[in-house]
């Protein structure tokens, strides 16, 4: 006698929607308030100067990810939306048309014609509009885009990640606030680049050093104009 064994599957791909945004937040956080504080500590500005710059730049920061978040992905919704609603209505024009569509599409995929209508056929029986959303149009539960989600993500994250260089400005001494709240948040950006790698199951090695050379580009080039305009004024 036979023995049925479970094989559980634990995929990754569900959490692209939510992990992007949030990575993209935090990243975004870290990167452009830390580049604002070093821009600004280098032109020789007071810490509280540099305080309130940051704190600025992590309001500002917040509130332009969640409207930017909620935007973009309003506007991907919004095309979703319109597809589902033209697919709907070419479903309550014919089913045979559609049903062509549909075996075309799994007859592509290398499946047996005859199988393939029998399979789209069946599909379409039990939910029509779902079939054609997922295999003609690419548009599943789990990627279907979440607006308020992306954006009040997106905001968090970047509140969150914005805080970690302006706790190191408070920290540091004023002699080297520069290197500290630099170095700092290059450890922070290599953090962020595995967590994420590893919630995402990428490699962790090639996400840590990507997130951490562009901060370290963003913040080489923000404290070269913090020192040339704090040296001209």
């Amino acid at each position: 006698m036979s023995r049925l064994r479970v094989h559980p599957e634990r995929h990754l791909v569900d959490r692209i929607g939510w992990l992007r945004a949030a990575v993209l937040g935090a990243n975004d956080g870290i990167v452009s308030t830390a580049s604002l504080i070093v821009g600004v500590a280098a032109a020789a500005a007071a810490r509280s100067d540099v305080l309130i710059a940051g704190v600025a730049g992590l309001v500002a920061g917040a509130m332009s990810m969640a409207a930017g978040e909620y935007v973009s992905v309003s506007s991907q919704s919004d095309t979703e939306q319109a597809d589902l609603a033209r697919e709907r209505r070419e479903l309550g024009a014919g089913t045979d048309a559609e049903l062509d569509e549909l075996s075309a599409i799994y007859a592509g995929r290398g499946v047996e014609p005859s199988v393939a209508r029998e399979v789209a056929r069946q599909l379409m029986a039990h939910d029509a509009l779902g079939a054609h959303a997922r295999d003609e149009l690419g548009i599943s539960e789990m990627m279907t885009a979440r607006p308020v989600q992306a954006a009040m993500t997106s905001a968090a994250t970047f509140a969150v990640g914005a805080a970690m260089p302006l706790l190191m400005v408070v920290m540091s001494p004023p002699g080297a606030l520069v290197a500290i709240v630099s170095a700092a948040s290059l450890v922070f950006l290599a953090l962020l680049g595995a967590v994420a790698a590893w919630a995402g199951g990428a490699g962790v090695l090639r996400a840590t050093l990507r997130v951490t050379f562009w901060g370290a580009l963003a913040m080489a080039v923000t404290a070269g104009i913090g020192m040339m305009f704090g040296t001209i004024l």
